[in-house]
């Protein structure tokens, strides 16, 4: 039942991965032209964004298709974290396309306040611009929605990035539309628009990159997780003094161990059996992919 849940969720994440892929690459090839037939350096930019997009749409592929592969016997606990490191790549092409951006539209403000000329636009760049946050916002929310059904960071990173090309295509339009119809001394919106997005790109380049890195240096789960945990194991009569609760995370999937204390004079099978409805309480809350391990010790003689 899990390799079918597992396989469906993997068909889930290529389709809309390849649905992103396709818009993406018609985007990329129109910004492109638009950039060129227009005359609009800013489009060229957002034109570079969307290569970014089909990048990451492409590591998002090769990524989930590693990830989702079965442990074997030199990956205990799976290749989870491979989707991890997709959305860690993620995170720092983002954040570079933040900064490149951000560069590129501090130059040519740099470049106005000392006389240089900026070129007006062709309205073919503003079309662009205009459908592309039609679509890219679409996407966003389409990626969102299955990147959140499915449990995969990676997707809903992907997602984000969709998004980020939304608000670039934003800062490109509101340029190139006050270029074409303010006129020459209004050309300046152009970068400022795109510097003021740039910000927007790089919080989200942070927010994607640092849970990608608090796992791989093996940070706990949230507090209130841990909370819960030790609810759970307290909820069970039998059961006493939860202690070296340890948890991280294996890409989508927790992993946790724990000392608890019962009662010495149980037999083997009877402590089993404990353990064995505590581990499914606990993946009702971790989640059914969890590594759930629980150490029994007998009660101390003073009955902690």
């Amino acid at each position: 039942m899990e390799d079918t849940d597992e396989k469906t969720r993997e068909r889930k994440i290529y389709r809309v991965t390849i649905i992103g892929s396709i818009y993406n690459l018609m985007l990329l090839i129109f910004k492109f032209v638009a950039g060129i037939v227009g005359q609009s350096a800013a489009m060229i930019a957002d034109a570079m964004h969307s290569l970014s997009d089909f990048v990451t749409d492409i590591i998002v592929i090769v990524f989930v298709k590693i990830s989702n592969k079965p442990q074997d016997k030199d990956h205990d606990f799976g290749h989870g974290k491979y989707e991890t490191l997709a959305t860690a790549i993620i995170g720092i092409i983002l954040f570079f396309v933040g900064i490149g951006i951000l560069w590129n539209g501090a130059c040519s403000i740099w470049g106005v306040l000392h006389g240089e000329k900026l070129e007006e636009p062709g309205k073919i760049a503003l079309y662009a611009a205009l459908a592309s946050i039609v679509l890219k916002e679409a996407l966003y929310q389409y990626t969102r929605i299955v990147g959140e059904k499915v449990n995969s960071k990676s997707v809903v990173a992907n997602a984000w990035h969709h998004r980020s090309d939304a608000f670039s295509s934003i800062g490109t339009a509101i340029g190139i539309g006050g270029a074409i119809l303010l006129g020459d001394n209004w050309r300046v919106l152009d970068p400022i628009a795109a510097v003021i997005v740039s910000f927007f790109i790089i919080k989200v380049a942070y927010k994607l990159f640092k849970p990608c890195i608090d796992e791989l240096i093996e940070a706990s789960l949230p507090e209130e997780t841990e909370k819960e945990i030790t609810g759970i194991l307290l909820s069970f009569p039998e059961v006493s003094n939860p202690h070296n609760l340890r948890t991280r995370r294996i890409g989508n999937n927790c992993a946790m161990d724990v000392h608890v204390r019962m009662d010495g004079e149980m037999t083997v099978e009877q402590s089993h059996a404990v353990t064995r409805e505590m581990e499914k309480k606990l993946k009702d809350l971790l989640g059914k992919g969890a590594f759930i391990s629980i150490h029994v010790e007998p009660l101390k003689k003073s009955g902690q």
